[in-house]
């Protein structure tokens, strides 16, 4: 998902519906990061967020996708294609392109597109018709979710209650960055190349692990406890509801700001470096975890990386690091039922041996 240059934000909610705005979210700072570090690196690998019913999960992500700015696309293609980069076009417009014919080129709203607990393979992945293709000689193509999601995010609000299949099918577009849909010897290739984020209750069951390993980050939210900070929360959603376009005309100036900060890290990020000795000390972290594979070792590399050019820097430190090894690791570690530790101290405990910080008890 590359972002284009900031535009005004929009606040007139006759053209689009009203979305809550990102920067007026209190709390939840784990989700809020993972999903802007996603926005600047969409090869991080998407967000796992699993938390109590109720904390803003939906709400969070959606107001993420209308936080970026809007993308060019080539105007009648349904995939979303880029205009210019070969890697994120449709094959259809690749040829167009390469026979000399000038693209009409729009601007459009990243897209968030809900996948449907109840959907079918078709309806994710798009199907050929068979009939069409063999009686006019064409690739008669219906697209699907992931033809629609690319270079958007693709949500999916209960997924460890999604069929395993699905997940998988998921997971490697999500990976590769491409949808194939094979039927009676006829294929479609199209990209799909979106952040991926799912949500879910632990108490309805957590995903397999060998699923939950392929999500980038693991992000874990909690009902908030403090009286003082529940009542600032309705208090913003109430004065939302009452009057949308008032609300949204007052977090303008830090919408903007934060859109600027991301297409800057974006443009940024191919220049951050990570000292050689760090990378050394995030896969020995990795190693005495025992995470398996290096999934770990690449995430974390990435979502530092991410992290300083968010923030303006061009080398990361020790600090970028701790603050995104957890999201970056705890889902990856083999569950003890004995071990009543929480995972992500257990992360941290390693993180602060390995580097020498001193990590306060839990």
């Amino acid at each position: 998902m590359s972002l284009a240059a900031p535009a005004s934000l929009p606040v007139n909610a006759t053209v689009r519906r009203a979305v809550f705005p990102f920067t007026a979210i209190v709390g939840q700072e784990e989700m809020k990061l993972a999903l802007l570090l996603n926005a600047i690196d969409p090869k991080i690998g998407g967000v796992m967020v699993m938390g109590d019913r109720g904390t803003g999960k939906s709400t969070t992500i959606r107001a993420l996708a209308d936080l970026l700015p809007e993308i060019e696309v080539v105007a009648d293609d349904p995939f979303n294609s880029h205009p210019s980069d070969p890697e994120m076009m449709s094959e259809e417009v690749r040829s167009r392109l390469s026979a000399g014919e000038t693209l009409p080129i729009t601007t459009k709203k990243v897209l968030m597109v809900d996948l449907p607990l109840g959907a079918t393979e078709d309806r994710v992945c798009g199907t050929i018709d068979i009939e069409k293709a063999l009686s006019e000689g064409v690739k008669a193509f219906e697209p699907g979710l992931l033809a629609k999601a690319n270079r958007g995010i693709l949500y999916v609000d209960e997924v460890n209650l999604l069929d395993d299949h699905l997940v998988d099918v998921l997971l490697d577009a999500a990976a590769s960055g491409w949808n194939t849909v094979e039927r009676e010897g006829i294929s479609i290739r199209h990209p799909a190349r979106f952040v991926l984020v799912g949500s879910g209750n632990p108490e309805e069951g957590e995903l397999r692990p060998q699923l939950l390993d392929r999500f980038g980050m693991h992000a874990e939210i909690r009902t908030v406890k403090d009286p003082q900070k529940r009542v600032q929360i309705v208090e913003e959603r109430s004065n939302f509801d009452q009057n949308p376009l008032t609300y949204l005309e007052t977090h303008v100036q830090a919408q903007q700001e934060l859109q600027k900060s991301l297409v800057a890290a974006q443009t940024l990020l191919p220049l951050v470096t990570i000292d050689y000795d760090l990378r050394v000390q995030i896969s020995q972290v990795c190693a005495e975890l025992d995470v398996d594979g290096l999934r770990g070792d690449l995430v974390t590399n990435r979502a530092a990386k991410a992290i300083t050019a968010l923030e303006g820097r061009k080398e990361v430190t020790v600090q970028d690091i701790q603050r995104v090894i957890t999201l970056c690791l705890r889902h990856r570690l083999r569950k003890d039922p004995l071990e009543s530790i929480d995972s992500g101290y257990k992360v941290q405990k390693v993180f602060g041996r390995v580097f020498g910080v001193e990590i306060p008890e839990a």
